[in-house]
């Protein structure tokens, strides 16, 4: 079970385990060997200064994508491999302009990154609502705590990798706020399974996690509000214990937690856990537990009531004052 709840999304894709333990990916059924790019209108833009030297993943190799071999909701999954030049791909908001912004933290047990399910398409449905959407192509394999099977142990990168991309790539959107048409107090994150912890790391470690670079650096990583989906990497033995890396700070922000309770590969504790440090340390926080809909549900239809927690996410943020109160008729 313990062996599970690390291996987050990469179970839910069907990756066989050798390879993966040993390569830090999956085989791919179409790979492309070179890196993602997004599709319009998406535009994709380095986190870093070219030529900066970065810590590199703990299996480095050049990127790679294609579709992973399992499905999700009957769709195939785009699966990016090896991204050693993290990046950020910003998303305008369609319609009326409301001028928040959603940075997107894709799932895949800190080795591979679910791009489509849990990046892009999120993006899909969050722009339609006037908000910005920014997905974070972040350092993988080996970026944030992974279980490594050559041990049979969980290890935590020398470097937290995946944190300082996503710090990075909240400073660059608020240092160009006024670019891409967005109100830098109305910044928020959403992430999937590991996506879900960096949630939580950004939530909490307040402290920019690398030395500045340039004037983007000068901006706050803390976001504005936060959406933690089926997190993993939050919970360990015995009871509802809290994760020793996470240590939660009085100036957390707003945030929402949405699993399944029948989910095989992130334990439904990892929510609970996550949740009651929140309430005990005052965070405005709300939890929803649905009975049924497994992992990386991702936004994709099924028959399960969990399906339509994009509505709730909405209403959430409305009571929140990141979106307006709905006109009523």
């Amino acid at each position: 079970m313990r062996q599970l709840r690390w291996i987050g999304l990469v179970v839910a894709l069907w990756m066989p385990a050798a390879f993966a333990y040993t390569t830090g990916g999956e085989p791919l059924l179409n790979p492309q060997n070179r890196p993602w790019e997004p599709a319009a209108p998406g535009v994709q833009t380095p986190l870093w200064p070219e030529g900066m030297k970065i810590a590199a993943p703990a299996y480095p190799g050049p990127e790679v994508w294609g579709t992973g071999k399992g499905q999700i909701a009957n769709q195939p999954v785009t699966v990016v491999e090896h991204v050693s030049r993290p990046t950020m791909t910003v998303y305008p908001a369609k319609g009326k302009n409301t001028g928040a912004a959603l940075v997107v933290f894709p799932g895949g047990g800190y080795r591979i990154l679910a791009i489509d399910l849990e990046g892009t398409e999120v993006c899909d449905w969050i722009t339609t609502k006037g908000v910005t959407c920014v997905v974070v192509k972040y350092r993988v394999p080996g970026s944030g705590p992974y279980w490594n099977d050559e041990c049979n142990c969980r290890r935590d990168p020398t470097e937290p990798m995946a944190l300082q991309d996503a710090q990075r790539a909240i400073s660059l959107l608020r240092a160009r706020a006024a670019t891409y048409g967005v109100d830098p107090h109305k910044v928020g994150v959403i992430g999937f399974s590991a996506g879900g912890r960096m949630v939580a790391d950004t939530s909490n470690h307040l402290k920019r996690s690398y030395k500045p670079v340039d004037e983007a650096d000068t901006q706050s990583v803390r976001p504005d509000f936060a959406i933690a989906m089926y997190p993993g990497h939050l919970w360990t033995e015995p009871g509802l214990t809290l994760d020793n890396g996470v240590k939660i700070s009085p100036d957390a922000p707003p945030t929402l937690i949405i699993q399944a309770e029948n989910d095989p590969t992130d334990d439904v504790r990892e929510s609970l856990t996550y949740f009651l440090a929140l309430k005990k340390a005052d965070i405005p926080t709300e939890m929803h537990i649905y009975a049924k809909g497994g992992h990386a549900f991702g936004l994709r239809p099924t028959e399960n009531p969990i399906t339509r927690w994009p509505a709730l996410a909405e209403t959430w943020m409305r009571t929140i004052g990141v979106l307006s109160p709905e006109t009523k008729p």
